[in-house]
């Protein structure tokens, strides 16, 4: 069986590390070209693990060009693994490997499809989630599913730890769907479309913490767009402050909408007060979407 590994960030490095770990073998990795990668944040490089294995690596603007088709055509592929990838495969390069294309989503398909999976689990309050690996067809997150890990939330689970969580998912169910991959032995199990839910895209403006909310919503935003992602923020008084983590107090009350003294930053919310010591200061605020 011949495997080809398509990925620009970090959780797909993790799979390549693990099926190098294992002893497995990929006969071709795809990644980004540099230039296009410079301007990609949480974007990564797969220079250094090809050549320490030996392994070819092409380098890409778009996974649907042309040229990158060509290119893969000649290795022959039974499978070729599209994990930690922003473009949408077109049908040319799903119809390529003999096999097909093997994707990961980070939630339970067929919940969650779509967009911001980690800040979302939180936001919505789960008690657990999941890493799915699943064939891909045209549509989005759709295909037959091959298996699934499982992954307990804990109440204030944040961003940053989930983030951790998903990505030994990533490694875990790879080192173990392996060996079925190479074997030709896995089976493939159609999604209930009946119990699909599908999750919108966010963007950073939406990390936003206003008046009206709650302690509990605005508890949940803070540690739902943690690091890895942008962060929670309020504006006041010409300044942006991005909330990484805090504490909340509720039926505590603030005479000030945004207070920052001595190293702390209090909010005011609907119920009570967030207070951080872990923030930051942008002057002046974004004029867009940050």
């Amino acid at each position: 069986m011949k495997f080809g590994f398509v990925t620009s960030v970090a959780l797909g490095r993790s799979c390549i590390e693990e099926i190098f770990r294992i002893g497995g073998k990929l006969d071709v990795l795809v990644t980004l070209q540099d230039e296009v990668a410079r301007k990609k944040s949480g974007r990564v490089y797969l220079d250094d693990i090809a050549a320490k294995h030996k392994t070819d690596l092409l380098k890409c603007k778009n996974i649907n060009d042309d040229d990158i088709h060509r290119q893969l055509e000649p290795y022959g592929l039974d499978w070729l693994l599209i994990i930690g990838w922003s473009q949408i495969a077109k049908s040319r390069i799903l119809s390529l490997p003999r096999r097909g294309v093997l994707g990961m989503h980070p939630t339970l398909l067929p919940e969650g499809r779509g967009r911001a999976s980690i800040p979302w689990a939180i936001l919505k309050g789960l008690k657990e989630t999941g890493v799915t690996l699943f064939k891909l067809d045209e549509g989005v997150d759709t295909g037959p599913i091959i298996f699934q890990e499982r992954i307990p939330l804990a109440p204030d689970e944040t961003a940053t730890a989930l983030y951790e969580k998903v990505n030994e998912s990533h490694r875990s169910l790879i080192a173990n769907v392996w060996p079925l991959l190479v074997a030709d032995t896995v089976r493939l199990m159609p999604q209930d479309a009946s119990k699909a839910t599908c999750w919108e895209g966010r963007s950073p403006a939406d990390g936003r913490i206003t008046p009206a909310m709650g302690c509990e919503e605005a508890g949940r935003l803070v540690r739902a767009v943690t690091k890895p992602y942008p962060g929670a923020f309020v504006e006041h008084e010409g300044v942006r402050y991005i909330v990484w983590s805090g504490e909340l107090r509720r039926g505590v009350e603030c005479p000030h909408a945004v207070a920052h003294e001595n190293g702390a930053l209090t909010i005011r919310l609907s119920d009570g007060i967030f207070i951080s010591r872990e923030f930051e200061q942008l002057i002046p605020p974004a004029s867009a979407t940050p």
